[in-house]
């Protein structure tokens, strides 16, 4: 092992590397991101509003459905986040999760990163449009099918990524904005609801004969509660992110976890439980229920809100994963192009908008779960780049540093890391095939990219051979 043949005195140069921040993703900011609506982003990468809860109840019950999101963010968000806040103050340049397991394992594991997360964000993405349109049609029913309901994903799609490429500091305080509004109805209806709350049905495990569904349960609490690291990837436009990046994690979890539990607890309390009405969209009828129809519309237009909360804080991450993954030279250095008027990464904002367009349009469940599937290997790469980067690089400064030795960390890791082999372990067999399928296209990307270099067909940067010098091994 190299490093330990030699003092870290003998190469100051690789002490110097391991502080430096990452150059290209911060000389050409000029409005950097503040906390709050960085908070907000963060927010929207992860949840945007309780929709999407329900159906944690149709699956095992009020009781267990308040456990689940009360405890859960100990076992999964807290862990994700405290590594996120870490990684990302010591290592601040734009791509977040691309440079940390680039730096701890070398170009192929950064590449493979990048890839695992661009495919399972982008397509992901492709939802936010559709959702917006299904909204819609409940006011326009134009807008149900056929040629109506092209245009509309269309220029759906056209509006809400020209609206991100109009730059972070407008897509932050937009999701400010629709962040609030969305949740607005959410507090009239629990204001409303306390009257008409019975404690009792919140203990209640659920109905007679209905059968308990683990998987789903324990997917809709995964799949409500992570991605706390898609906001690393703007480390780079951040102002002062060794600072505001811990309190912007700390202050986002807060609002999310009462974002979630708020209105459950309202509205599990508030009505006689009918377990099978359960499902995703429930809770606009039961704000039907509690205060009328007038509620019932105001919680579907905030869930159309944050349906676009969502597409642009997804968005932004996709696009300064790729601006960081060309600082990187991960991909061609052309992919991580600027917007001259407004210092966007316009190429990383066009790429996944035309993804979105193809897709869209099709029905592509296995690849939503597979994509899910490639995100869960994504952050068993993140846990392990977190510890090894805290033996290799333990001279490195650390604004914010997780306070706990090396046996505390990997026990924070191996808890989540065990629920992401449980979600993996239960996908189908399509799922399977999808994912190794998606991950041979990352991989051969990477040798492509490689081939590319050598015969200088294309122009990147040099920010692959940064650790040829570093122990990586």
């Amino acid at each position: 092992m190299g490093a330990s043949q030699s003092s870290p005195q003998s190469h100051p140069s690789l002490l110097q590397r391991e502080n430096q921040e990452e150059p290209t993703t911060t000389k050409n900011t000029t409005n950097k991101l503040a906390l709050l609506p960085l908070v907000f982003l963060i927010y929207f990468e992860v949840a945007g509003g309780p929709y999407g809860a329900e159906a944690a109840v149709g699956a095992a019950g009020p009781l267990l459905a308040l456990l689940g999101f009360l405890i859960f963010p100990f076992m999964w968000s807290i862990p994700e986040g405290l590594v996120t806040a870490e990684l990302a103050t010591t290592f601040p340049g734009n791509g977040g999760f691309v440079i940390w397991a680039h730096k701890a394992f070398g170009p192929f594991w950064g590449s493979l990163m990048g890839s695992w997360k661009l495919l399972s964000g982008v397509i992901n993405l492709a939802s936010y449009p559709v959702l917006c349109v299904d909204y819609l049609k409940l006011v326009f029913p134009i807008f149900s099918s056929g040629v109506p309901r092209y245009l509309a994903i269309l220029f759906s799609t056209l509006f809400l990524s020209f609206l991100n490429y109009t730059g972070l500091t407008i897509v932050g305080y937009t999701a400010v904005g629709l962040g609030i509004v969305s949740l607005c109805p959410f507090i009239v209806m629990t204001l409303i609801s306390i009257t008409k709350i019975d404690p009792s049905r919140w203990i209640s495990l659920g109905q007679n004969g209905v059968k308990k569904d683990w998987t789903l349960f324990s997917n809709t609490l995964f799949w409500n509660l992570n991605s706390w690291d898609n906001a690393s990837t703007l480390a780079g436009e951040v102002d002062q992110p060794q600072k505001t990046f811990p309190k912007a994690l700390f202050s986002a979890g807060i609002l999310t976890c009462l974002a979630y539990l708020i209105p459950l607890l309202a509205a599990t309390g508030a009505i006689p439980l009918n377990q099978e009405n359960w499902v995703d969209g429930y809770f606009a009828d039961v704000a039907e229920i509690i205060a009328g129809k007038w509620l019932k519309y105001w919680v579907e237009i905030g869930a159309l809100l944050a349906g676009i909360g969502l597409f642009e804080a997804q968005l932004s991450s996709c696009a300064y994963q790729i601006l960081g993954m060309a600082d990187l030279g991960v991909v061609p250095r052309s992919f991580g192009a600027r917007s001259t008027w407004f210092n966007t990464p316009w190429v990383g904002i066009l790429m996944p908008t035309l993804v979105v367009l193809a897709v869209s349009y099709m029905n592509f469940a296995d690849i939503i779960s597979s994509v899910n599937f490639l995100y869960s290997l994504g952050m068993l790469l993140e846990f392990a780049s977190f510890l090894w980067l805290r033996r290799k690089m333990a001279r490195a400064k650390r604004p914010y540093k997780v306070p706990l030795p090396m046996p505390g960390l990997v026990i924070m890791c191996l808890v989540p890391s065990a629920f992401l082999v449980y979600v993996m372990s239960v996908a189908t067999k399509n799922v399977y095939l999808v994912s190794a399928l998606l991950t041979v296209v990352g991989i051969g990307w990477y040798f492509l990219m490689r081939f590319c270099k050598s015969k200088m067909w294309l122009g990147f940067h040099n920010g692959s051979e940064k650790n040829e010098d570093e122990d990586i091994n």
